[in-house]
């Protein structure tokens, strides 16, 4: 009988241990379908962040393309510059500088500013810059600015409207200190068709660019992600994820997959 007892016991622990043993496997393999569903959900913060930008970007455009435009009758600057201009300068109107100031294109006091200034690092720590009233004040002294300066007089003796040797131009005078400046503001007119506006105020019909459907892209000198994922309307985290890469690094000669 005792032998019995002894047995029935021992079956018992064994099927309460083995119980106890499934349910943490359960809980164990539950987790890990857990972690891995998480590890393997896309993520959508950059298209998030992505997505903000050019909502902001579209924004600023619907806000100052009356005042680019009437500047562009009073001054010549093509309003599609000016737009490209204060978008890449103010970060779409988001920039610290733009916020506290109301200067969407960077202009730093100069001599013989009598206005109101503030400080700001810039290429220097501390520059002093202009601060404005209204952003609609902003856009009058930067034409005033181009105007009225000898090194931007030969921009305004260009076919009215041509924003390619206007960008161009005004890299060449000094305006900005990156050598990319002229592709930056081109890829900003070109990606929110800004042209539109030039050709608005000159009474032309508005041509939308045709741009070519390409499927790759062969790096050469100067190639940056940055400046290819402009040039084809993507952005850098596409490009990095549509070609396997984990870091910025491109080699002359590399073909990057476009699609």
């Amino acid at each position: 009988m005792k032998l019995k007892y002894i047995l029935i016991c021992l079956l018992t622990i064994s099927f309460l241990v083995g119980c106890k043993s499934k349910k943490k496997l359960a809980r164990k393999s539950q987790k890990e379908i857990a972690v891995h569903q998480k590890a393997n959900k896309p993520t959508s913060v950059n298209t998030k962040k992505n997505s903000a930008i050019t909502n902001s970007t579209i924004e600023y455009i619907k806000r100052y393309k009356d005042i680019a435009m009437e500047e562009m009758r009073v001054f010549k600057i093509p309003a599609s510059i000016t737009l490209a201009q204060g978008i890449l300068e103010s970060s779409s109107g988001n920039s610290l500088l733009t916020k506290k100031s109301n200067n969407h294109f960077g202009i730093k006091c100069h001599k013989g500013w009598k206005g109101k200034k503030v400080y700001h690092d810039d290429d220097e720590k501390g520059e002093c810059f202009r601060v404005y009233k209204h952003p609609n004040n902003s856009f009058k002294d930067h034409s005033k600015f181009l105007a009225t300066r000898n090194r931007y007089a030969k921009l305004f003796k260009l076919r009215k409207g041509d924003y390619v040797k206007w960008a161009k131009g005004l890299s060449e005078a000094g305006y900005a200190t990156d050598r990319r400046y002229p592709a930056k503001l081109i890829a900003l007119i070109e990606k929110y068709d800004l042209h539109k506006y030039d050709t608005e105020v000159l009474g032309k019909p508005f041509k939308k660019l045709k741009i070519k459907n390409v499927s790759n892209h062969i790096v050469s000198k100067g190639d940056t992600l940055y400046s290819i994922s402009k040039k084809y309307g993507l952005t850098v985290d596409e490009l990095k994820k549509m070609n396997g890469l984990n870091s910025n690094d491109i080699t002359v000669g590399q073909t990057l997959i476009l699609k």
